[in-house]
C-alpha cells in the first residue's frame, strides 16, 4: 500500500511533481494546494475533475495536530500563548506565540520530539532525544495554530523543543512550505533558525539558497570551557569553528547574526565575559546580542538575574562597542519561555 503523503511537507513544486498530473492542471492543482494550507482540508474534488479528484484523494493527505492544552497569560504587549500539540503516534510538542511590539506576533516551531544537545539550563533537553519531527508535522503547527487555534504571526522562530539543524531534512522542507507564497507565504527575513552551533549544519543552511534567511546562535558562554560546561555541544565544535561558520553564512549585506546569551548568574557573567562575547562577535561578523535572562526550571542549575545585575551585564557589553538587547521574558507562568518548553510540569489551561 502506497503511504500517504502529508501535503504540508511539500512546496508546490514538490507536490505538483508527486500529482504526476500535466502542466494543463497546475493551476487547479494550485488552488487546491492553497486550500490545503489556508482551510486545513484536502478537498480535491473542489478544484480538479471526478477523476483526478479519485485519483488523487487517498495519495495526499493535510497531517493538523490536536491541540490537546492551550494556556495564555498576559502580557504588556498582549497575551503569550502556549499549545501542547498531540502528534499521531501519541508523542507531543509545543508551540508559542509571542506578541510583539507595535503589533503582530512571532510563532514559536519546535523541530524535535525532545532535545539531544543536553544544554545544562533547558529544559527540552533533559529527556533526551524521542525523535525528529517531519517536514510537515512542523508545518502543521503553524497551520493548525492558524485553522484551529485562530492564532495570527506574521514571524516565525526555530526556536521551540529541538535542534533544527540536527533535523536538516525536516527543517529545509518546512523552510520550502514556509515560503511558498501559496503555502503559508511568508518572506525569508521574517524567519530566523535558532541553532546551539553546529558548524557543518550552518553550511547546509547557507547552501539552500535562502539569501534573506535569519540565523541566531545561542552562544551563552564567553569561552570554551564554560561553554562545553553549559553546553555538550561545545566539546565537539569550539568557539572558533563556530565563528568561522557563522562568518561564512552571511549572504547579504546588512545581515545581522543574532547573538543569544541566557544570563545566569555566578555561571556566566563573571570577569571577562563580555569581552569573551566580544571577541566571539568579532571574528563572526556583525550581530545583535539578546540577553535572555534565566528561566529557572523545576530543577535549576541557578537563579533569574536581578534588573541590577541585567543593567551591569548590559553595560558592559555597551563599553565594548556590541550592540545588544534584553529579551524579557514571556511566558514564563506558562513554562512557555526561553529554555522551558517540555518540561515535566503540564500546561495549564483549556481549549
Amino acid at each position: 500500500m502506497t503511504e500517504t503523503v502529508d501535503i504540508l511537507g511539500l512546496g508546490f513544486e514538490a507536490f505538483f511533481a508527486a500529482s504526476g498530473l500535466g502542466a494543463g492542471k497546475r493551476r487547479n492543482l494550485r488552488a487546491a494546494y492553497r486550500a490545503a494550507f489556508g482551510d486545513g482540508r484536502w478537498e480535491p474534488g473542489r478544484f480538479l475533475s471526478r477523476a483526478d479528484a479519485e485519483a488523487l484523494s487517498p495519495r495526499f493527505r493535510v497531517g493538523l495536530l490536536e491541540p490537546v492544552r492551550v494556556a495564555s497569560e498576559d502580557g504588556e504587549y498582549g497575551p503569550t500563548s502556549k499549545a501542547v500539540f498531540r502528534l499521531d503516534d501519541g508523542l507531543s510538542v509545543e508551540s508559542v506565540r509571542i506578541p510583539q511590539p507595535g503589533g503582530g506576533a512571532t510563532l514559536c516551531l519546535s523541530s524535535q520530539v525532545g532535545c539531544r544537545m543536553g544544554c545544562a539550563f533547558c529544559e527540552t533537553g533533559r529527556a533526551g532525544l524521542s525523535r525528529n519531527l517531519s517536514a510537515g508535522e512542523i508545518v502543521a503547527q503553524a497551520v493548525t495554530a492558524r485553522v484551529a487555534l485562530g492564532w495570527d504571526f506574521s514571524n516565525v522562530v526555530f526556536m521551540g523543543m529541538g535542534e533544527p539543524l540536527d533535523n536538516f531534512d525536516g527543517l529545509a522542507g518546512a523552510l520550502a512550505a514556509l515560503f511558498d507564497q501559496s503555502a503559508i507565504g511568508l518572506a525569508q527575513e521574517r524567519v530566523t533558525v535558532c541553532t546551539v552551533g553546529l558548524p557543518e549544519g550552518v553550511a547546509r543552511l547557507k547552501g539552500l539558497g535562502y539569501r534573506r534567511l535569519g540565523l541566531s546562535v545561542s552562544l551563552n558562554a564567553p569561552d570554551d570551557a564554560v561553554r562545553s560546561a553549559l553546553m555538550p555541544v561545545g566539546r565537539a565544535h569550539g568557539l572558533g569553528d563556530l565563528a568561522a561558520a557563522l562568518a561564512a553564512y552571511p549572504s547579504r549585506r546588512n545581515f545581522a547574526l543574532g547573538v543569544n546569551y541566557c544570563l545566569i548568574p555566578g555561571v556566566n557573567d563573571g570577569p571577562g565575559a563580555a569581552d569573551g562575547v566580544a571577541a566571539f562577535v568579532r571574528d563572526a561578523g556583525r550581530a545583535l546580542v539578546n540577553v535572555i535572562p534565566y528561566n529557572p526550571g523545576p530543577a535549576p542549575i541557578g537563579r533569574a538575574p536581578t534588573e541590577p545585575e541585567i543593567d551591569a551585564f548590559m553595560a558592559s557589553l555597551a563599553e565594548r562597542g556590541l550592540e545588544a538587547r534584553v529579551r524579557a521574558p514571556r511566558g514564563r507562568g506558562l513554562a512557555a519561555a526561553c529554555g522551558q518548553l517540555g518540561g515535566p510540569d503540564a500546561t495549564p489551561g483549556v481549549l
